[in-house]
């Protein structure tokens, strides 16, 4: 594979030269090529109608514009109307998304679009008996991936390959592409200057299907990067700063667009750092300008035909000079310190230094149980080159690490790189466990057996995210978010209160010694090794490949049609439950283990809202049936009102549905018969979620009004009939007592999105448009 890939990159520069027009977007697809020219000549229609400079996100996403001459382009108001140039899936996420395409009665996806084995694989001995075991248990799950990919035209990364934003990164994502991914992460190809948007299976749907995918214009905020980075300070350390500054949701509705001359001291896959965890913020993407170490990287990874392509078109890869931000941010690098954030939510940011006076100030514990290296955030070459630079340092003084210490290789390209490298060596003498390819603990995807469930401890990651519960299902578990060399430091001191920067450790002979700032190479020396072949090509014509789904299947389930909107106002909805405080995604649809029931929509809902605290007795998973007036599960709740006929409502607080782009969270609700979720605002990827499968995602016009409903009132939603864009709707709230009182709730519906609601869902309305078109 190496050479044939070596191969292909002469082809590529070859043919470069004689028609510039026909590189390829990847090697995997030889016939899908870039089209600069397009993106141009729509950049400079919206230009001229806007008469103004733009920024890069701005470029990239009105380049993408499926009819830039009449377009309305207002931020953070108007829908756009986009043509993305293709689709990536992970295998959790692919599976619903793969289900919805097939009920749409289309014979093959209209744009190149991938399928990335990575979320089905538990941590637990080490990586090659955990491939073994997953493979094992999920045998049925990849078996329909690889047959929906080659029936419908998806190219299929088997497990093994790696995570799916390092995968993009090493062969998809190119400066001035417009991607979009099942992933919340997705962001993460930024880093070679795309706009690449995490999105619901739904949303896939429509691009696979060539429908122009809506997005709400987005806000621009500029990150102005000067200074340098030296020392302790990683990348991971802007995007911690930024989260601390903007909270988990600052960057909603907005691009996050890195500028200045600092950005020239960060790597590529440092870049691709620092955009991936902006999905932390709430940002819809972030990106960086095309420069001279993304030229570098496409060099390295077999697309220097790309590289020299940008070149020619680099004016359209940058910001023009005197563009507009709707918020600027100024960070120096030079005076950047190293960040730790955390526990419990990824915007809590502390410098390293403080952390541990802080731990013991909060009772947090100060003993690290587990250190976490990895993930689809930092898992690049460069990151494990700086954490082994560090273990190499304790290993010479004969110290290995306090705590338990996991590495997760980031792809099989990196996975074979560093084994050939010596760097997995380095790291497994220093005490550590090199995991799968593959997500693992940072999605809860961890038989962690050192403590039980219950008992307070603390981990520190270089994930992205740290949620209550998120890497191994235990409440008490306190995560800490910071870079793999800070991870790998902290693992050998075993400690909270160890600051690398100043502190010294003693080593076997009893001589106290300093930790030096790690320094590892960007990209090997060497041609990257790219491992095992794992990649399956789906065949010209898969017109008569089959895809079984058993009708006894406990994974998987074939979808059945939501029901049409009757026409009339929605009366007399019981509360389901009343939310109190944080609901992520992961309150809403748990991952871990739930993680198997992802192509089974009947079985995953009976996760609906576990996690959720219910206001009325603050508790998890208790609700009162309204109708017998007992407390249960949440689930079984809603299927009890479910076969009552009886509909009902989720009330939320502020930034309802954060976290992950799992559409499970939008499905259950909807299959359970659920019809509205009415919150003090929503994470934008969840509230299209919602959207895309018929419900009703509202916000309170007065947030305020939150405290006037009550787990016991009934709520009836006036004004459908009339449902059009930017008019407000009416709530009656009906209390036990017989009095009742109207609020008004606001939403974003445009007029498509409102024919969503109208035909059931988003799928329901492509079928309709299919029907009158045939």
């Amino acid at each position: 594979q190496h050479a044939l890939n070596r191969g292909i990159r002469r082809y590529h520069v070859s043919a470069a030269l004689c028609q510039r027009a026909k590189v390829a977007m990847s090697h995997f697809e030889p016939n899908e090529y870039i089209n600069y020219e397009k993106l141009e000549k729509n950049i400079n229609i919206v230009r001229k109608r806007l008469d103004r400079p733009l920024t890069l996100s701005e470029k990239i996403v009105y380049g993408h514009l499926d009819d830039p001459a009449k377009q309305e382009i207002e931020r953070g108001k108007t829908y756009l109307r986009l043509r993305p140039d293709r689709v990536a899936m992970q295998d959790a996420t692919a599976q619903m998304a793969m289900l919805q395409f097939i009920s749409s009665g289309l014979p093959k996806v209209a744009v190149p679009s991938t399928i990335h084995c990575d979320h089905l694989i538990e941590a637990q001995s080490g990586g090659e008996k955990d491939l073994r075991r997953a493979k094992d248990i999920n045998q049925e799950v990849y078996n329909f991936l690889a047959t929906a990919g080659a029936k419908y035209g998806v190219g299929f990364w088997k497990p093994g390959s790696g995570i799916i934003h390092q995968i993009i990164l090493e062969n998809y994502s190119y400066p001035g592409v417009m991607l979009i991914g099942t992933d919340s992460h997705t962001p993460n190809g930024g880093g070679l200057g795309g706009i690449c948007i995490g999105v619901g299976g739904a949303d896939a749907v429509d691009v696979m299907a060539g429908i122009p995918w809506e997005l709400k214009c987005p806000k621009v905020i500029g990150v102005k990067l000067t200074g340098k980075l030296s020392g302790w300070t990683s990348p991971k350390d802007v995007i911690l700063k930024v989260a601390g500054i903007l909270t988990v949701k600052g960057g909603t509705g907005a691009i996050i667009e890195y500028h200045g001359p600092g950005v020239d001291s960060i790597s590529c896959t440092g870049m691709a750092t620092i955009c991936n965890m902006g999905a932390e913020i709430g940002a819809t993407t972030s990106i960086f300008p095309y420069n001279a170490r993304m030229k570098k990287y496409l060099g390295k990874t077999g697309r220097a035909d790309i590289a020299a392509l940008a070149d020619e078109f680099k004016e359209h890869l940058v910001p023009d000079s005197g563009c507009h931000y709707d918020q600027v941010i100024e960070i120096n690098l030079s005076e950047l310190k190293p960040h730790i954030n955390g526990p419990f939510t990824p915007d809590l940011a502390h410098p390293v230094s403080d952390i541990g006076a802080v731990a013991e100030k909060e009772g947090w514990p100060v003993d690290i149980r587990v250190g976490l290296i990895g993930s689809c955030t930092n898992s690049s070459y460069e990151d494990m080159g700086r954490s082994a630079a560090v273990a190499k340092q304790a290993l010479a003084h004969g110290l290995k690490c306090k705590s338990k210490f996991t590495i997760t290789p980031g792809s099989e390209q990196i996975r074979a790189t560093i084994e050939r490298d010596g760097y997995a060596e380095i790291l497994r003498e220093v005490g550590g466990l090199v995991l799968a390819n593959a997500c693992g603990p940072c999605i809860g995807q961890w038989d962690r057996k050192d403590i039980k469930k219950g008992e307070k401890n603390t981990i520190v990651t270089s994930y992205n995210r740290n949620f209550t519960g998120r890497n191994d299902a235990n409440p008490e578990t306190h995560a800490f978010v910071t870079s793999p060399e800070i991870v790998t430091a902290l693992s050998i001191a075993g400690t909270l209160k160890f600051n690398p920067e100043t502190d010294y450790l003693t080593g076997a002979d009893g001589k106290k010694f300093k930790l030096e700032a790690p320094d590892a190479d960007e990209l090997p020396k060497l041609e990257f090794d790219p491992g095992q072949d794992t990649y399956q090509y789906p065949p010209k014509d898969g017109s008569g490949q089959h895809v079984d789904v058993s009708p006894t299947s406990q994974r998987l389930q074939l979808l059945e049609p939501f029901d049409k909107w009757d026409g009339k106002d929605l009366e007399d909805m019981l509360i389901l439950i009343k939310v109190k405080g944080k609901c992520t995604t992961d309150h809403i649809s748990a991952a871990g283990p739930w993680l198997k029931f992802r192509g089974h929509l009947d079985n995953i809902s009976n996760n609906l809202l576990i996690g959720a605290i219910n206001i009325e007795n603050g508790k998890a998973n208790s609700v009162r049936n309204a109708l017998t007036q007992e407390f249960g599960p949440v689930p079984d709740t809603a299927r009890y009102y479910k076969k009552m006929g009886v509909k009902w409502a989720v009330i939320g607080d502020e930034n309802y549905g954060e976290g992950s782009s799992r559409e499970h969270a939008a499905l259950e609700p909807r299959h359970l018969g659920g019809r509205v979720i009415i919150t003090k605002s929503f994470a934008r990827i969840h509230e299209t979620n919602l959207k895309k499968q018929g419900l009703l995602p509202l916000t309170f016009a007065d947030p305020a009004d939150y405290n006037k409903i009550h787990p016991v009132d009934k709520l009836s939603i006036v004004g459908l009939k009339d449902f059009a864009p930017g008019k407000p709707l009416k709530c009656i709230i009906k209390h036990p007592n017989g009095s009742q009182e109207t609020i008004m709730l606001n939403h974003t519906f445009n007029e498509s999105q409102i024919e969503w609601f109208q035909a059931g869902s988003a799928l329901n309305r492509m079928k309709e448009l299919q029907q009158k078109s045939s």
